[in-house]
C-alpha cells in the first residue's frame, strides 16, 4: 500500500495558487466595477466574466486532480472537531469555487441586453451565453437575472468568510500549534 505524502503534490499546489489569486483579483474586480469611470465598466466586467469562466475551468481542474489524487495526511494534533470542519471549510470552498461562476454566468446569461452585447472571453473569442435561460421570455428572465445577481452576491459574502477561515485556520495551524501547515502547500 503507497504512502500517504506529506505534502500536496506540484499541480494542485500550482492549482490552490492561481486559484486563489484569480479570485482575489475577481473580487477587486467586482467591487471596483460601482467606483470606476463609465469608460472603465464594460472593460472591468468583461473582464470579471472571462476570470470567472477561468476560475469554473480550473476548479474543474481541481476537482479531477483531487479525485485521482489523495491529499497529505493532517497532521496528528488535529483534534477530530479540527478535522471535521478542515473537510467541511474545504468542501464548501469548492461549493463556492463552481456556484459562484456559475450564478455569474446564469445572471449574465438572464441580462436583458445580453442577445446584442456578445460575452467575450479576454476579447479571444465569443463566450456562448446559457442557451435555455436566453430562450425565456423578457419579463421572466428580467426577475431572473435579479434572483441570480442576488445568489452571486450572496456566494460572494460567503466566499469572504470561508476565506477568511481558510486562512485563519492555516495560520493558527501554523503560528499557534506549530504544525508545518504552510509548508504543505508552499511551492
Amino acid at each position: 500500500m503507497p504512502s500517504i505524502p506529506d505534502r500536496y503534490t506540484k499541480p494542485a499546489i500550482i492549482l490552490h495558487w492561481v486559484i486563489a489569486v484569480l479570485m482575489v483579483l475577481n473580487v477587486i474586480l467586482g467591487l471596483s466595477a460601482e467606483n470606476v469611470r463609465d469608460e472603465w465598466v464594460r472593460p472591468i466586467v468583461d473582464t470579471h466574466k472571462s476570470i470567472g469562466i477561468t476560475l469554473l475551468g480550473l476548479a474543474i481542474l481541481r476537482l479531477l486532480w483531487r479525485a485521482t489524487h489523495e491529499p497529505p495526511a493532517m497532521p496528528q494534533g488535529y483534534g477530530r472537531l479540527e478535522r471535521v470542519a478542515a473537510h467541511l471549510a474545504h468542501w464548501a470552498l469548492y461549493g463556492v469555487m463552481f456556484l459562484l461562476p456559475l450564478s455569474g454566468w446564469m445572471h449574465d446569461s438572464a441580462w436583458k441586453d445580453a442577445a446584442t452585447h456578445p460575452m467575450q472571453y479576454f476579447g479571444l473569442f465569443e463566450w456562448p451565453r446559457i442557451r435555455w435561460i436566453m430562450a425565456i421570455e423578457p419579463l421572466s428572465k428580467e426577475g431572473l437575472h435579479d434572483l441570480f445577481g442576488a445568489v452571486h452576491l450572496w456566494l460572494g459574502n460567503l466566499l469572504y468568510v470561508l476565506f477568511a477561515l481558510h486562512v485563519l485556520g492555516a495560520l493558527k495551524h501554523q503560528i499557534l500549534d506549530r504544525e508545518k501547515e504552510l509548508q504543505r502547500m508552499l511551492p
